[in-house]
């Protein structure tokens, strides 16, 4: 009877047919892999970018599915990560799946494969473990005949990471529940020394510690430098000059989704092949970006951070950052896809003086005030039955995206149960851990005051960067531009300079109307549901700028600032708002205007109203009116439409100039304001307007919130 080969030299066959005949693994790859199957450890590694920890596994996979051992259940944060390695496991002859939100009608016939034996790998993202039906019915199962189980990107389960994610914690309670024997393996390549201690402790299990793997986190191909250009217009032109220049394809970083069209834009215009690519692209399209991006058809992909941990492409030339991340350990997760199968790749930071309004809108978005945070709990106590997010809308102030994040962390904190239908209360004691909160609050300041330091160190950057993750073994590289003294130039080409200036002052972006009035607004004793009717509904508008763009944003955000004084508009936004008017394509041309009414810029608004008119040759209407004032703006959608549509109101007297007008010059009317935030005033008196006999509106603002 042939004997069965030692273990590791079943491993090293793996993975020679996972990465090629030349394989070899690296001690610590061995050290995981064995406490994972001959000891059904946990382990957490925290290893570089391209160190090859999903080797580990992989290889791990192939070993106990030998043994007779169930599937192996990776969480993974990103469809791009999985469709990575899907690939990369098939090369290997492991089976892998995956349930995502991108491939629903797959779910039942991937079930059946698992449970039919057929499936070597499922891949789950995070926000499928809070999925009520995936939760019950199908995670129980999985959970109890898994292999192994693999979390990927582990930094975000601890809320001290830099990427932390509130679905991750769900990932707490699956570890939990894990029956004994099953080993466990978290991954990452970003977390410092707290946020390893942090995950660590979360994994241990029966009294078991879990083994930690940290490597040193140097990276020879990567050559990091920062070019300081005083403006928007200095850093598009650096890009048009200097993309050309470097050797092969890769990413260039925006900090948001307006940024990103923007620059890539502007780039295509000077004749570069690239492409944007954000977290709202379509899914078809950001697959077919991504496999340009691979196979170096484009130069570059534009993009958010929705281009995320785990792209996996070797050869990537060069990571080029327009605008920094909020911290210096996002940054290094974001150049080290650089430079993995090549000997050099550039690394280039391109700061901006927006950056820090930009990282205080984002730190806007954290866990909520204790009261709110009750105020949601007695809301949900009382009902007695699950309500749903547009519900809780209605009554609670945050907008969706926050109120949802709030419920995620609520679940796995007990208080709250998502179910069918919405959440429930569980009626749980509940404590709001404020030192934590506000402790977690200060890493981050002082994450972003790290990343101000990086930009200015007269240091080794690869050594600062190391540092900020605790890597022992840091020291200077001699390949950054602070090390050589070799600096990239900060002069622009007049011709790139002069391009770059007239794209951003191109001004005008839409504003696309509400169609659909939230539910549950009888809640608020407002009688407004479903469709908006089309003869109450706005048509398209527009607005100079979003608040985001690289362009006029910076300008509106100080223009519109909470302590910015109520002036006339100036002469240089007037004529932008002109040009906007003059390229935008409508059907008919307004013949009136009507201004917002306003308790913070009334001057501003009604100024920039009749210069419009003046200029345009439009009637000026008048300005909408509120019966009582709005009070202080609400945040969330629902609560505003309840704020606006019980404040504003339109004067018998603005009616009749309405229908003067109407009757001699029938016509469009324009609808004033000086930006647009949820949409819901324009909506409203939109609707007032038509019902007064306007037979189009078009609203027009200054600014516009998103990207």
């Amino acid at each position: 009877m042939a004997s069965i080969p030692p273990l590791r030299e079943r491993a090293e066959h793996h993975l020679r047919a996972l990465a090629g005949d030349s394989a070899r693994l690296r001690d610590d790859q061995w050290t995981a892999i064995h406490a994972l199957v001959a000891e059904h450890r946990r382990a957490l590694v925290v290893q570089r970018t391209g160190w090859g920890k999903s080797a580990v596994y992989f290889v791990a996979t192939a070993l106990r599915r030998a043994e007779g051992a169930g599937p192996t259940v990776i969480v993974s944060p990103l469809l791009a990560l999985m469709r990575n390695q899907i690939a990369a496991a098939e090369r290997a002859g492991i089976h892998a799946r995956t349930i995502n939100s991108s491939n629903t009608t797959a779910w039942e016939a991937t079930y059946a494969d698992v449970a039919a034996g057929e499936v070597d790998v499922l891949l789950v993202s995070p926000e499928r473990l809070n999925n009520p039906e995936f939760r019950d019915r199908v995670l129980p199962r999985l959970a109890a005949g898994a292999g192994l189980v693999v979390i990927d990107e582990a930094h975000c389960v601890s809320d001290w990471g830099h990427d932390f994610r509130p679905d991750y914690r769900r990932i707490r309670s699956l570890l939990h529940e894990l029956p004994d024997g099953i080993p466990v393996l978290a991954t990452t390549a970003t977390a410092n020394e707290r946020v390893t201690r942090d995950v660590a402790e979360q994994l241990q299990s029966g009294g078991g510690e879990t083994l930690v793997l940290r490597g040193p986190l140097e990276r020879e191909s990567l050559r990091l430098a920062v070019a300081d250009l005083p403006d928007p217009t200095a850093r598009l032109s650096w890009l048009a000059e200097q993309l050309p220049r470097i050797e092969g394809s890769g990413i260039v970083y925006t900090l948001t989704v307006s940024a990103a069209l923007e620059t890539a834009r502007f780039l295509t215009e000077q004749g570069m092949d690239v492409r944007a690519y954000t977290g709202q692209t379509d899914p078809e399209e950001r697959r077919d970006a991504e496999d340009a991006l691979l196979q170096n058809r484009v130069k570059a992909l534009v993009a958010t951070s929705a281009l995320g941990m785990g792209f996996d492409k070797p050869d990537l030339g060069f990571v080029i950052h327009l605008g920094a991340p909020q911290s210096p350990i996002s940054y290094y997760q974001q150049v080290g896809r650089a430079g993995r199968g090549v000997s050099r790749a550039e690394a280039v930071l391109l700061p901006g003086r927006e950056d820090t309004q930009i990282w205080a809108y984002f730190a806007g978005l954290s866990f909520p005030p204790e009261d709110t945070v009750r105020q949601t709990l007695e809301v949900l106590d009382a009902e007695g039955g699950p309500l749903s997010t547009a519900a809780l809308e209605t009554r609670v102030d945050l907008r969706r995206t926050r109120l949802e994040q709030m419920l995620k962390v609520l679940d796995v904190d007990g208080a709250v149960q998502r179910v069918r239908g919405g959440w429930t209360s569980t009626g749980r004691p509940w404590s709001y851990d404020a030192d934590r909160y506000a402790a977690v609050a200060e890493a981050r300041e002082r994450e972003q005051r790290a990343m101000l330091d990086y930009i200015a160190t007269g240091t080794c950057r690869m050594e600062f960067l190391r540092r900020q993750l605790d890597d022992p073994q840091a020291e200077p590289c001699g390949r950054c531009d602070v090390c050589t003294g070799e600096f990239w130039p900060t002069e622009v080409d007049p011709g790139h300079r002069e391009a770059a200036a007239a794209h951003l002052d191109r001004p005008g972006t839409p504003i696309t109307p509400r169609r659909q009035w939230p539910s549950g607004m009888d809640t608020l004793d407002v009688p407004l549901s479903g469709k908006i009717k089309e003869d109450l509904r706005a048509s398209e508008g527009r607005a100079l700028a979003r608040f985001t763009d690289v362009g006029w944003g910076n300008e509106l955000r100080r223009r519109l600032a909470e302590d910015a004084p109520d002036e006339p508009v100036d002469e240089r936004m007037l004529q932008a708002v002109v040009r906007v008017l003059a390229t935008w394509a409508w059907d008919r041309r307004p013949v009136g205007v009507v201004a917002m009414p306003s308790t913070t810029r009334p001057k501003l608004i009604t100024d920039l109203a009749s210069r419009l008119s003046e200029l345009g040759r439009l009637e000026p209407v008048g300005t909408l009116d509120y019966r009582v004032p709005p009070g202080p703006r609400r945040h969330n959608s629902a609560m505003r439409l309840g704020q606006v549509y019980s404040a504003l109101t339109i004067t018998d007297e603005l009616k009749e100039r309405l229908a003067d007008l109407q009757n001699r010059t029938p016509g469009p009317v324009l609808l004033v304001d000086d930006y647009a935030d949820t949409g819901w005033s324009l909506t409203v008196g939109t609707a007032l307007l038509r019902r007064a006999g306007a037979p189009e509106v078009l609203p027009l603002t200054l600014a516009t919130s998103g990207g």
